[in-house]
């Protein structure tokens, strides 16, 4: 069962990278639609992170994932190397929750 969802998901995201590359040329998007699909997809992107972010099995996460989250978040807008944002991140959230601040 499981075997077959993952061919099943797998099959139909390259049906939807093939129809991008098939239909490109066939259907023309009014410049509105083109205008606001970039948009769009950076919505998208910062629903599902804020979802991450905020929620763990459909219930609140607690504070210390967030908090780990804002710190890695203000150290990649500082540039700080990948490494640094993430350990930085991870540390914050395992120093809350060694606390007894889930």
């Amino acid at each position: 069962m499981i075997l077959a969802v993952i061919v099943g998901l797998a099959v139909g995201t390259y049906a939807f990278r093939l129809a991008g590359v098939v239909l490109r040329e066939r259907v023309a998007l009014p410049d509105r639609v083109q205008v606001l699909l970039p948009m769009a997809a950076a919505t998208l992107l910062a629903a599902l992170a804020a979802t991450a972010t905020f929620m763990d099995a459909g219930v609140f996460a607690g504070v210390a994932r967030p908090a780990g989250v804002a710190v890695g978040a203000v150290l990649a807008w500082r540039r700080a190397p990948f490494v640094v944002v993430v350990v930085a991140a991870a540390v914050t959230a395992a120093l809350l929750r060694l606390a007894g601040i889930e």
